[in-house]
């Protein structure tokens, strides 16, 4: 029986990815996966590139367990590191780092993991159950009001975070705590007008994002890593990352422009195609983009 099962996933924008890394071909050296997940994007770089060696970095112990499973194949060449990107360093350069911010399929799917308003599952939110951070129904619960209503706001870019927040504190005020994400959900939707809760998204997306973003600190870490990753690469080397909501790739477009150790080699972002949105909805938002390390010298 495989390790872990629910992390069969297709990796979005397997094709960017592959063409970023083909003016590397000829070279030997390393690939750092950041986000490593399943191992899709490693698997699929490692089969195309058979000098390279991979170093993936995952928080989340189900998802190295079943990278460790997909990228057995390929033996030594990988080593699998449990660590947040914004904490490590390599001993080494590389000629790419890759990362994918997107929360995986499998983490929304399993209702255990406390990220899906759909499945009813614990409050919980946290990349690394075993990290010490608090939990989303812990947040929410301290926080006041308009501390609530700015970070729903801020992180969700959700216009009614006001209503939204005065909801939650009123609910847990009144019962104590919520029993899950889908008494969460059924909250949150009840401040939208009616016609407004059956559009193609989900009146919770923006709350839950706003609270999965905060509980991981996911912006802070991903300022860390657009400050550390350029110097992880070799002259040449690629950075390339993918982002699923605007804030994200709003921080990425400023840092490849900014920094003086990058040349940014996407102008505008490479988005999913029709046909990859249709087999895997969750491309739908997906956003790559690539930038090459200057040589200082």
């Amino acid at each position: 029986m495989p390790i872990a099962p629910q992390f069969s996933h297709v990796p979005v924008l397997a094709d960017a990815v592959v063409a970023a890394a083909q003016p590397l071909a000829e070279s030997a050296g390393l690939l750092i996966d950041a986000t490593l997940g399943g191992g899709g994007h490693s698997a699929l770089l490692l089969e195309r590139h058979p000098e390279w060696r991979l170093i993936g970095l995952d928080q989340d112990p189900t998802a190295r367990a079943a990278a460790a499973e997909r990228l057995a194949p390929f033996g030594e060449r990988v080593q699998i590191v449990a660590a947040n990107f914004a904490d490590f360093t390599p001993d080494e350069p590389a000629l790419m780092v890759l990362a994918d911010l997107g929360v995986s399929s499998p983490q929304l799917d399993v209702a255990a993991r406390g990220f899906s308003f759909r499945l009813d599952g614990p409050l919980d939110m946290r990349m690394n159950p075993d990290q010490g951070r608090e939990t989303a129904a812990q947040l929410i619960g301290r926080l006041e009001e308009s501390a609530l209503a700015d970070l729903i706001y801020a992180y969700g870019e959700e216009r009614l975070s006001r209503r939204i927040a005065r909801r939650i504190k009123a609910d847990l005020a009144e019962q104590g705590a919520y029993s899950g994400t889908a008494a969460l959900a059924y909250a949150v939707a009840g401040c939208y007008p009616p016609k407004a809760r059956r559009g193609r998204i989900h009146p919770a997306t923006r709350t839950f994002q706003a609270l999965r973003i905060a509980v991981n600190d996911e912006l802070g870490v991903l300022d860390r890593l657009l400050q550390q990753a350029p110097d992880w690469l070799e002259p040449a080397g690629r950075l390339g990352i993918i982002s699923f909501h605007s804030l994200e790739d709003r921080r990425v477009k400023t840092a490849f422009l900014r920094d003086d150790r990058l040349e940014r080699l996407t102008r505008k972002p490479v988005v999913a195609s029709e046909e990859e949105q249709d087999s895997n909805p969750r491309s739908r938002s997906a956003k790559w983009r690539l930038a090459r390390r200057v040589d200082a010298g």
